[in-house]
């Protein structure tokens, strides 16, 4: 019977070669989203100080400008699918970030309805929240698929109740969704860290890498937007 020696060699070398490139990987994303949620705040925090929250409402709602607040994450979410498939990793880049800053435009008119202790509270919730389901989602060892398919569905039907909501204008449908939106992206939490582990290969190049990371991060930014934002509207303290 033979034994081949350079097959063990190589079987054993592989596997830490594996981890530390997915260790790697699985930083860098994270890294993006913390950068992504950074600019974020920053542009909120910012837009807020300047008092130009004011050019974004007048005494029939939105203005324009707010409107276009509210409308332009949708762009961009459109644009970056368009440079996923088309565009250059700089411009998927640019997008990522551009993405990040339109975001802090978005939710500007939304944190100026409540504190600023009761939004750092919320914040340090749902980042142990989502480090905890993501830690989850990286080590399980079961399959989540199933999971993830239950939480879009669960999606799709929150966003339907919420625009009929829109019209029926019940407090204790608005605080329901909230409590099942808080549900649905704590488990996408955890499906999409698993499905971002499974997607690595590290014989991708570089290119490659920086496109699933960049996308991998974005669905992770989501995923944190959109939990703090529920829990926000469950526990936020408004002025």
């Amino acid at each position: 019977m033979s034994f081949d020696k350079s097959n063990q060699y190589s079987t054993a070398t592989s596997v830490p070669t594996i981890d530390e490139g997915l260790r790697q990987y699985m930083l860098k994303i994270y890294n993006l989203m913390a950068g992504g949620l950074a600019v974020t705040g920053i542009v909120a925090y910012m837009l807020m100080q300047s008092g130009a929250i004011t050019l974004m409402f007048n005494q029939n709602g939105l203005t324009g400008l707010g409107w276009l607040a509210f409308i332009a994450p949708l762009i961009m979410v459109f644009a970056f699918s368009w440079a996923m498939i088309k565009g250059s990793t700089a411009q998927l880049t640019g997008i990522f970030w551009g993405y990040a800053a339109v975001m802090g435009f978005s939710l500007c008119p939304i944190l100026y309805v409540y504190t600023g202790a009761s939004i750092a509270r919320v914040f340090f919730i749902t980042a142990s929240t989502f480090a905890g389901m993501s830690l989850y989602g990286y080590t399980t060892k079961k399959d989540l698929t199933a999971m993830g398919s239950f939480m879009m569905m669960g999606l799709w039907g929150v966003i339907i109740a919420s625009v009929v909501n829109i019209f029926l204008k019940s407090s204790g449908l608005y605080f329901a969704l909230s409590y099942m939106t808080v549900a649905i992206f704590v488990g996408l939490t955890a499906y999409d860290t698993q499905k971002i582990r499974q997607m690595y290969y590290r014989g991708d190049s570089s290119d490659s890498l920086t496109r699933k990371s960049l996308a991998a991060a974005l669905s992770l930014y989501m995923d944190f937007i959109n939990m703090f934002l529920a829990l926000l509207r469950i526990m936020g303290d408004r002025r």
